[in-house]
Parts: structure tokens; sequence; C-alpha cells
């Protein structure tokens, strides 16, 4: 899980409010436990890929979380009191993702072959963990509240991007069962298209098929800003500027269409279209579409993709998912564009409306789980999928990692992986927000991602 991210913001709002720092505690507690509610034991165990863990190593580890950093490092110290005990005196090792300052920790390729705790002595684990912060946050006075309040927050955020790994690791255990079973029943049927999807046959058509705002580049300014109250992670900082030269970029999505239009013009087979290590991983891994799809004579699209729904036919005017930033940037050069940079992805959606405001089927708590064509009412920046960008992941001109163990999530993978922004249908939606620094490596695939183009705008026409 390459993408958490772990260092709270340092900015200090006015007097926290008590009863509400409590109930987001408990709302997120509660989401987490209610996206586990479809499976059964022995889904909760079991992994399928060196990139995904356990539905109980989840749950574990979140609640891992909370004990370390906020119970054992944060509680008022009382010359009378002895020290922290823990729930159990191996679960750091167990539930530790890799935090080394902690200390040494279980393998994480072995996470899938821990059958103890079992997933019912782990939600022991968990209710007595709340139950323990819940008489924290109720017990100190203001003064201790404001400075537990950040790794509160933290803690909630960083349980917030578990419950989507959470969803996409069920995805690829469940895609990896000869009998594709559902993760949950199908929605209700809104995710197809109103009307079937032109198709899109050539490369000119994509480009002239997809509308695009221009914008004229200049000086802007990126990053979250110190805002009292407003959370962000520490690789959202410092703000600080950038200069952009003109570009568009598309207002939507990539859809099935426009990218089954290159794999049928031999997009997986011409090496000229792909970075080198993409063309590699290609040749190596044997990849012939995305992940999740599969040639199929009896689907109108001649593909279905297994979702967290079963399998279904592929629909062409839904966004295209389960993309590598390989695909992405192979994609983008076939249609005669390219991927935006993170900094031309803010500066062009910052100023629009909010995640609050993205269209209703574009997060998690729609229960959609399965990208959709975007609402009329909805600006498709954000939620759905996970956009690719060109941009590397590095720190910000100014950036510092937080001292302690909970620095490493940030500094020490600044190297290897790629930014993504925007939220997906796995997202919870108080989690999206303009200056949000998701990263992979480029050849991920399990995570929902997709593709929206941009263009290079000769001054003279911006």
């Amino acid at each position: 899980m390459t993408a958490c991210t772990l260092s709270p913001s340092a900015s200090h709002g006015p007097r926290v409010d008590r009863d509400g720092l409590a109930a987001a505690f408990r709302a997120c507690r509660v989401q987490t436990l209610a996206l586990c509610e479809p499976l059964n034991d022995e889904d909760h165990v079991v992994r399928s890929s060196p990139d995904c863990s356990p539905a109980k190593w989840h749950l574990a580890h979140t609640t891992w979380f909370f004990e370390r950093f906020l119970l054992a490092d944060r509680t008022p110290q009382e010359a009378d009191r002895p020290p922290y005990e823990p729930f159990h005196p191996r679960y750091e090792f167990l539930f530790n993702s890799y935090y080394n300052a902690i200390g040494p920790r279980h393998c994480r390729s072995e996470r899938g072959v821990i059958s103890r705790p079992t997933v019912a002595e782990v939600l022991r684990f968990r209710h007595a963990i709340d139950s323990r912060v819940e008489r924290l946050l109720e017990s100190v006075d203001d003064a201790a509240l404001a400075e537990l309040e950040p790794i509160v927050t933290l803690g909630i955020h960083h349980e917030q991007q578990h419950q989507e790994l959470l969803l996409t690791d069920v995805k690829h255990l469940l895609s990896s069962n000869p009998l594709l079973p559902a993760y949950i029943g199908s929605a209700d049927g809104g995710d197809r298209a109103a009307e079937p999807a032109a198709v899109r046959g050539s490369a000119a058509a994509v480009l002239a098929g997809t509308p695009f705002e221009r914008h004229d580049g200049g000086v802007a300014r990126i990053g979250a800003k110190d805002e009292a109250g407003a959370f962000a992670f520490d690789n959202e900082r410092p703000r600080h500027r950038v200069f952009l030269e003109p570009f568009a970029i598309a207002e939507r999505l990539a859809d099935w269409s426009e990218y089954l239009a290159f794999v049928r013009d031999g997009g997986y087979e011409r090496p000229e279209l792909w970075l080198d290590a993409g063309w590699a991983t290609v040749q190596r891994e044997g990849w012939t579409c995305p992940l999740y799809a599969w040639e199929d004579e009896a689907s109108p699209a001649g593909f279905s993709e297994y979702t967290l729904h079963g399998p279904r036919p592929v629909d062409p005017a839904s966004p295209v998912s389960h993309l590598s930033f390989f695909e992405a940037d192979a994609f983008a050069r076939w249609a005669g564009g390219r991927l935006p940079t993170e900094a031309e992805w803010e500066h062009a959606f910052a100023d629009g409306p909010p995640p609050a405001n993205e269209d209703p089927f574009a997060f998690v708590e729609s229960g959609s789980l399965h990208p959709r064509v975007a609402h009329a009412g909805g600006t498709a920046a954000y939620g759905h999928l996970w956009q690719w960008t060109a941009s590397a992941y590095r720190p910000y001109p100014g950036f510092r990692t937080e001292p302690g163990a909970i620095g490493e999530y940030n500094g020490k993978f600044m190297s290897g992986c790629m930014v993504l922004r925007g939220g997906s249908l796995a997202t919870p939606r108080s989690h999206a927000r303009a200056t949000y620094r998701n990263f992979f490596a480029p050849a991920t695939r399990w995570q929902f991602s997709g593709v929206r183009l941009a263009l290079d705008v000769p001054a003279s026409e911006a």
C-alpha cells in the first residue's frame, strides 16, 4: 500500500468541537465495518496479490494506528498513572505497516497466512480501542483536546484511505475466484448509459469527441492553504508558485468506447506508443486490455469486465477503469494528447465546485461501486476514478517530513511513484479535495484509476 500518507497538518484552529470530533471518529469507524458487512469470515483472511492486504488486516491496522499514535503516544501522563498497556502485546508487531522507527514488524508478504487472531478477536480489539478513544475524548480538558485533535483527525483520514484500499483489495480477491462472485448485489442499473455510445474508431475521432477547457497558463499557486480547521496531509504543503504554459484539459474522463478504439488499433502491440518501462511491463505481463476486462463475443461492445457487482458487459459510455500509468500515458499519446501535470489538474479544478457539489454517484456513499457516466449536474472533476497525471511524486519546494515515526509515510516514498488526482467511487466524499496527492507505482492497475486527456495550447491560441 504505497499510497497511504500519514502526516498531520500542523495548523491549529479555534477551540475544538468535542462532540463533533467524537462523532466524526464514530462515523468513520462504523463506515469501515459497514464495508465489511458483505464479506464472510473466509473473505476477511486471504489476499490475492502482494499489493493487497486482507480485510482483517485493514480492520486491525487502522485500530492499531489509533492505539499506538493516540492512546499510547498522546494520552496525558500523570505521575501516579502507569504507562499505557496495549490491548495485546504482539499486535504492534502484527499490525504495524512499515513504521521503521517503531520496531520490527510482521512481513508484509505473509499477511494473508495469518488465521489468528480471528475476525471475531479483531472486532473485539476494535471495540475495545473505540471505547478507550471515546473515553479519552470525553475526559481530557480543552487544552489537551486541542493537542489530540490533529492525531484523531489524521487517524480518521488514514482510515478513510484504508476504506478505499479495502474495497480495491476485495475486488482483486473476488476477481481471482473462478466463480467471479459479487461483493454486493447489483446496483439499480443506473450506471448504464441512457443511449448507446458512438464507437470512436480512430485517435482523431477521440480528440474530436472530447470537450476541452482551455487555460491561459502563467503563474499559479498550488498546494493546501494554511486554513484553520482544514485538514491536509503534509505532502500537500507548502503552498507554492508554479509556472504553467497554456494548456487544455478534458472536461470528462476517457470512456470505454475510446479506449476500445485504442485496443483495436493495436495499442498493446505498438512499442512506439509506450514508455520503455511500460512496454517492458506489457511484454512481461502479457497485457492486452485493462485489468478485470476480457474479450467476450456475447457482449455488445465485445468485452466484459468484473465489477464489485459481479461480471457484466462493458458499457462503452462509462469511464474506462483500472488502468496503469503506463496504459494511460500510451492511450493519451495514441490519441494525440497527453496526461495533465498535477499542477495543471489542480489549477483547472481548484476554483470550481467542491467535491460536496459533485454528482451523486461520484463517491463511495452512493453505493454505486462502479464508474458511471458523469451526472449532468456534476463537473466530472472529482470522484468516479482517480486520474493519472504526468507528474512524478516528489516533495514540494520547502517540504519537510514530520518528526518521529509518523513522518515516515511521505518523504521515504517520494521516489518511483506517479501522482493521481480527484478521488474515486471508493473514496469517501469528505476525503476528497483539490490538493489531494494520491500516488502509486506506474504499473499499478488494481486501484480505481482512469485517464483524463490534456493538450498543449500555443500561446497565440490561448
